[in-house]
């Protein structure tokens, strides 16, 4: 699909129809995800699979915002492996970790996938439900799978602001 389109169709589903993506889907998005640029190449991402009864049945006690989606992507970073930026006062775990994000996202469309970003949830009990190590943060979940019939995006999804309501030159 041309970017253009893919940024321009992709939207939060949310009513999946339970089938299950494909091994060479899931690789591509994955692989996306690898691809994605990080502070210093640190790729403190941490990318975790979930399509087990078991593993999808913690995300559901974590937040009603799975739809049905036979995978979740949990992405988090290491706290200990982030860069540090002039002033010490951020760091770029959460931003390499979004950037990561943004890469699935956009490449499960690509790959004929549907998706919904969730951060619905408090990411210290995702860490713990999942069983992550101290050091790592969860930013956000992703669901992968098959929109179910009748779903779409929300009523608003083409409306955009102007560039120049959000775009200022200087």
């Amino acid at each position: 699909m041309e970017f253009t389109e893919v940024v321009k169709n992709r939207y939060s589903c949310k009513k999946y129809d339970g089938r299950q993506i494909t091994k060479e889907q899931l690789d591509a998005i994955l692989e996306a995800g690898r691809l994605a640029p990080t502070a210093k190449n640190l790729q403190e991402q941490r990318i975790y699979v979930i399509q087990s009864e078991e593993g999808l049945a913690k995300i559901d006690k974590l937040t009603p915002c799975r739809y049905g989606a036979p995978t979740v992507l949990a992405v988090a970073f290491d706290r200990n492996n982030v860069f540090t930026y002039p002033g010490g006062k951020r760091d770029s775990g959460v931003e390499d970790a979004a950037i990561v994000a943004t890469h699935l996202t956009l490449a499960a469309c690509n790959a004929g996938v549907d998706s919904c970003w969730l951060n619905f949830f408090n990411p210290e009990d995702a860490a713990r439900e999942l069983g992550l190590p101290e050091n790592e943060e969860v930013l956000m979940l992703l669901d992968l799978g098959y929109a179910a019939e009748g779903a779409g995006p929300l009523p608003n999804h083409s409306s955009r602001k102007e560039l120049a309501e959000t775009v200022s030159w200087l």
